[in-house]
């Protein structure tokens, strides 16, 4: 019986290549060999069901060996190989078509983990006679800012690369400043909706009382003011991808309305009787935590589940160390005049940069790095960055000083007077603001507390003094 387990190597670094062919010739695999994109080409035409091929190849790269494949062979498992990780570059190489983006160096369990999972698919597709879907033809230009090297970027833009290629509903879930808008914009890019429109709604920027008219439109005379019909912004969208943010902002009603718009794929303008057909795909995004506020009853459960087919979550930027000196550059270069030479970052600089918490994330930095390029000449020092990063350092330890200070206050502070758990509150609460400098909103993040309770903390605190 022929083996149905055929693969391919694709690499110009022979002990690279002869390392995966060996490894899979013990898997069990019958293996061939290529070191260049055109000798593949040349080979007599096989039934690959795993190929493997580096992204550098001093030729014809891999991407486009990869859509050479897809064309000919839509049934392969493609994986790109990698001396230099790019989350972009993940993004690219999953939406077009490719089964896994492999960085390098790998270890043979890597390659093994590959060869079982593929294996396992091929015999499935054999039982069930079905074939792989041919993904959407996208070439390897990558036209959005999605600038990372670090291993949680580059995995979460593997699965922003995969989901593209489909039809499903997406929730995406990160702290303010992650670029949730950015990772909406590139699935929309790289799906077979990416002629149609990429239509935003700020779900939080809208009055509650407006929100479903500018959604679903409304009909001449429904409100005072309706002067003629009105296509709403779903409908706008029709063909394309509608992009819902900050979704938790919205209230049950309203979402009531929105979760049948899911589940029917038909819409009712504001005061109309007429349903109307409408082809959407949604992606929505939060910076809340969605199943918390399920279980505050303050967004609907079913809705939820009709919209997190597929969840990404963004990592915060200081998770993403690594891509901290390569955003800022990006930045660096994006707001200085075009004839200037490039700007540098001191060591120290940057180092201040890399330890700072950037509860703004991406949004932050890219203010940052302005506030310093206005400031210096041809290299960015510490005292060109903002006060809240130059002495991050120093008020991390005045605060770990002040919480030490802060067991002090009990019975030695007012002889033997315990403090109530009312004043110890409010102590806190008052550091906590001072480290945000002010920003209520962050504090009330941070103390994992609604905005409402905090604000009503200080205003008892401040009644007493």
């Amino acid at each position: 019986m022929k083996n149905p387990f055929c693969a391919l190597v694709i690499d110009d670094e022979p002990q690279v290549s002869r390392f995966i062919v060996e490894v899979l010739k013990r898997d069990g695999w019958q293996v061939s060999e290529a070191h260049t994109a055109e000798e593949a080409f040349e080979m007599p035409e096989r039934n690959w069901s795993l190929i493997f091929c580096d992204v550098v190849l001093g030729g014809t790269d891999g991407y486009a060996v990869l859509r050479h494949f897809s064309e000919l062979q839509a049934d392969a498992r493609f994986v790109l190989m990698t001396g230099h990780s790019s989350a972009a570059g993940a993004l690219d190489a999953t939406a077009g078509g490719a089964y896994d983006y492999l960085v390098k160096p790998f270890t043979v369990n890597d390659i093994l983990s590959i060869s079982k999972n593929v294996r396992e698919q091929v015999q499935i597709h054999a039982k069930q006679g079905k074939s792989k879907l041919k993904p959407p033809s996208v070439g390897y230009i990558s036209d959005i800012l999605l600038i990372g090297k670090s291993p949680k970027f580059v995995e979460c833009l593997k699965l922003v690369g995969r989901v593209a290629q489909t039809n499903l509903p997406v929730l995406i879930t990160g702290e303010s400043g992650t670029g949730k808008e950015v990772v909406a914009r590139a699935i929309h890019q790289r799906s077979a909706r990416a002629p149609g429109k990429f239509v935003t709604v700020n779900c939080g920027a809208i009055p509650t009382g407006l929100i479903e008219s500018e959604l679903f439109g409304h009909a001449k005379g429904s409100f005072t003011g309706a002067d003629r019909e009105r296509l709403g912004l779903w409908e706008e969208a029709s063909g394309g991808t509608l992009f819902l943010d900050e979704i938790t902002e919205t209230n049950q009603f309203f979402q009531i309305k929105l979760l049948r718009a899911l589940q029917e794929g038909e819409i009712r303008r504001v005061g109309s009787n007429r349903t109307i057909k409408v082809d959407v795909r949604v992606i929505a995004a939060t910076n809340q935590d969605i199943e918390k506020e399920v279980r505050k009853n303050r967004f609907r459960r079913d809705l939820m589940y009709r919209l997190n087919a597929v969840t990404i979550n963004l990592p915060p930027l200081r998770e993403r160390v690594e891509d901290i000196p390569l955003i800022a550059e990006h930045f660096a270069k994006k707001y200085r005049p075009g004839n200037s030479p490039p700007l540098k970052f001191s060591a120290d600089s940057m180092e201040k940069l890399k330890n700072y918490n950037w509860l703004g994330n991406i949004r932050e930095l890219e203010n940052a790095v302005l506030h310093a390029v206005s400031l210096c000449d041809d290299l960015v020092y510490s005292e060109h960055l903002p006060p809240s990063i130059r002495f991050y350092a120093e008020s991390l330890k005045a605060e770990s000083d002040e919480n030490v200070g802060l067991t002090s206050l009990l019975p030695q502070n007012r002889l033997n007077e315990w403090l109530s758990l009312a004043e110890m509150e409010e102590q806190y609460v008052t550091q906590v603001i001072s480290h945000t400098q002010g920003n209520k909103q962050v504090a009330a993040r941070l103390l994992k507390i609604d905005p409402k309770t905090l604000v009503r903390i200080i205003n008892r605190s401040q009644s007493k003094s």
